[in-house]
């Protein structure tokens, strides 16, 4: 609490003003990312509708910079999401099945060969990989860090 206080400028107990409690502030905060996510990734897949080598392309791109951008709420949602009450977390879980049915589509686009459910377990692939390395903090600039998940993550999918 005393980090999400210190990123919004007060304390954290002063967070609780605001919020009803610590299930309420998760709530506000991972809904939005996740319809965030979802936006972003159908804007994505809208830019390139004959083009499924760079839909994915972009898609790679625009979550790599999501997780590099975003490590605390990335590690909010992986401990915390289980804790939350069961509807908000059906919704926040709607909006993530939504997401990776965006990356399905380009996926089975560009490779045929997939079924649906195949794809979608390679996009839950990806997702570890560029949810993984953001917490490796300063050891890579993050410009290369932003490349090698880039290329990791295309090789990952498409095998090239």
């Amino acid at each position: 609490m005393d980090d999400i206080g210190s990123a919004a400028g007060v304390t954290g107990p002063a967070l609780y003003h605001h919020f009803a409690g610590k299930e309420a502030m998760l709530v506000a905060a991972l809904i939005p990312v996740s319809d965030s996510l979802l936006e972003g990734g159908r804007e994505r897949v809208a830019r390139h509708p004959a083009e499924a080598e760079a839909a994915l392309a972009d898609l790679i791109d625009f979550h790599v910079e999501f997780a590099l951008a975003n490590p605390a709420v990335i590690a909010l949602h992986l401990h915390e999401l289980d804790r939350l009450p069961e509807e908000p977390r059906r919704q926040i879980r709607r909006l993530q099945r939504l997401y990776v049915e965006e990356w399905v589509g380009v996926l089975t686009l560009l490779r045929p060969e997939l079924e649906a459910a195949e794809a979608r377990v390679l996009a839950h692939a990806a997702f570890g990989l560029m949810n993984s390395t953001p917490f490796l903090g300063g050891e890579v600039e993050r410009r290369r860090r932003a490349d090698l998940l880039r290329d990791a993550t295309l090789h990952a999918l498409t095998g090239r």
